[in-house]
């Protein structure tokens, strides 16, 4: 088990302004085999490192003196550094109902309450270093897809059916109405934030290209090659994309078109 986790941990970063805490944390995670780990105690030390580090997960307490754990996890999640898809677990005393809802909007994997035995910690690290989750790049959010959100431990009969297995066909039908509403939903909220709204397009047109690919869908394929094209032809705006989205939204069925995500 050590051994397939031993990826994620090879570069490891803490961000806890508790010294006792962070000297804790890191001495479980070196019990699991991590290799390089930095420590820091506020946000801005933190953004600084994760540049420099790249970890391969990041373990973050939720409040102290320059720190604000949802805004690190907002800010990586929308940066572009190499780690901004990072599993990001958040560790805390404080473990409301709110504050766990405002740590999985802000793009956190996983949430553990404090205090935690480091058999706790290892199955919080085997969720997001075993079991993937897919990434949604919208406007209003950034990061795993929240649906999934701490619920890899439970397999009992009231789980929600999208997060069973589904066949191939049907995936592939749920990641093109995906994209399709987070495209909607990127065109509509262009101006709240022009930069994240082309990274969610670019994001999108990606998938749907592969998709496209997958299914041998021609159709499919040219209109996002034309969106594509106006992705490349010098900085689009929300007036230059409205045509080539316009007619991928069209593909949709009516009613994912009127329902916008992120």
């Amino acid at each position: 088990m050590l051994a397939k986790l031993a990826p994620a941990l090879s570069r490891v970063l803490i961000v806890d302004p508790n010294p006792h805490a962070a000297r804790l944390l890191t001495e479980i995670v070196k019990g699991m085999g991590a290799g390089e780990i930095v420590v820091e105690p506020d946000e801005p030390r933190a953004m600084k490192a994760a540049l420099e580090l790249e970890p391969g997960i990041v373990f973050t307490e939720r409040n102290g003196d320059k720190l604000d754990g949802e805004s690190l996890a907002r800010a990586l999640r929308r940066s572009s550094f190499a780690c901004r898809r990072a599993p990001i677990i958040m560790i805390t005393a404080d473990a409301t109902a709110s504050t766990i809802l405002g740590a999985r909007d802000s793009g956190v994997h996983e949430f553990l309450r404090k205090p935690f035995t480091s058999a706790d910690l290892l199955k919080r690290v085997e969720n997001v270093a075993l079991k993937p989750r897919d990434w949604v790049e919208a406007v209003g959010y950034v990061g795993p897809d929240r649906r999934r959100f701490n619920s890899g431990e439970y397999t009992g009969d009231r789980k929600r059916r999208a997060d069973k297995p589904a066949n191939v066909s049907e995936v592939m039908a749920a990641a093109k109405d995906q994209a399709m509403r987070i495209l909607a939903a990127a065109l509509d909220q262009f101006h709240n934030d022009p930069m994240q709204a082309i990274c969610a397009i670019r994001e999108q047109a990606a998938t749907l290209k592969s998709l496209a690919i997958k299914a041998s869908d021609s159709r499919l394929a040219v209109a996002v090659g034309a969106l594509e094209v106006t992705l490349a032809s010098g900085p689009p705006t929300k007036e230059t994309l409205a045509a080539p989205i316009g007619a991928l939204l069209a593909m949709a069925p009516p009613e994912p078109r009127m329902q916008k995500a992120g």
